[in-house]
């Protein structure tokens, strides 16, 4: 449901790829493959927003640790990336965590000065009944949930609550699927409305061929999230996938940094 009046205020968007997993293949990112199998690898991202004098980022990454033990490669550290960006995660006043996945939700310690925007039903996720269930908690970082608990405990934890305004024309919004509280977080830019889907499609063919990722909460959930987001979005180049190498290679890098992207600019490829 794209919005017809202007917003106030625009941002720009970047997307920030730290991290990439290079031996794999589609067999991996499908829940029902393709028979002709091939590479493809998944690259990880956080992602930076700035405009009206603030500075959001969305997702903080994995750990070294909990890389290493899953095969990951780790290019930068998060943080160092968005230094590249003049963006000090020490200053950083909002950090919103589209879900609890050790690749999205580590580090949270890096942010001292950070409330850290969450679904109720993302926290409810990750330290209920479902984490009884091995194949549930195996994208989960205990130490990342503590962190979080933590952090609630201190009082830094913004709770959302299916669909909220986080700063002038910036929404979360509740999708759900891959996570018990998965949100995606749409956002002005002078190209449109841009929605940053993070795990709601992994890659734009999750999306575009409704075949979604094979790691799953609830796989209805999943496929009503495809709904809401390309409602959300202006476009299908507007939907920005939460893995996907090609984001890399479709809109404008910042120079000298071919893993930071502008996707608040028009695709380039």
């Amino acid at each position: 449901m794209p919005a017809t009046a202007t917003p106030a205020v625009t941002y720009e968007i970047y997307a920030l790829r730290y991290a990439t997993h290079r031996q794999r293949t589609a067999r991996e990112n499908f829940l029902f493959p393709d028979v002709h199998d091939a590479p493809m690898p998944i690259d990880y991202y956080v992602w930076a927003i700035r405009g009206g004098g603030r500075t959001l980022v969305l997702d903080t990454g994995f750990e070294l640790e909990a890389g290493k033990r899953r095969g990951r490669e780790l290019l930068r550290p998060p943080t160092e990336v968005l230094a590249k960006l003049g963006i000090d995660a020490r200053q950083v006043e909002d950090v919103i965590i589209s879900h609890m996945h050790y690749d999205h939700a580590g580090n949270f310690d890096a942010y001292p000065k950070a409330r850290f925007h969450i679904q109720d039903a993302e926290m409810q996720y990750c330290t209920g009944r479902c984490m009884c269930h091995e194949i549930l908690r195996m994208p989960m970082e205990v130490n990342d949930v503590i962190a979080a608990v933590r952090h609630l405990y201190a009082g830094r934890m913004e709770f959302h609550n299916g669909t909220e305004e986080i700063a002038p024309g910036i929404t979360v919004h509740l999708v759900g699927g891959h996570s018990g509280g998965l949100q995606v977080v749409r956002v002005p830019t002078a190209r449109g409305w841009v929605v940053l889907a993070a795990d709601a499609t992994h890659f734009w063919a999750n999306i575009r061929k409704r075949s979604p990722f094979p790691v799953l909460a609830d796989l209805t959930r999943m496929m009503e999230g495809y709904r809401i987001v390309e409602q959300l979005a202006d476009g299908p180049d507007h939907i920005i996938p939460g893995h996907d190498p090609l984001v890399l290679k479709r809109f404008p890098a910042l120079p000298g940094e071919p893993d930071i992207v502008r996707l608040d600019l028009p695709p380039v490829g």
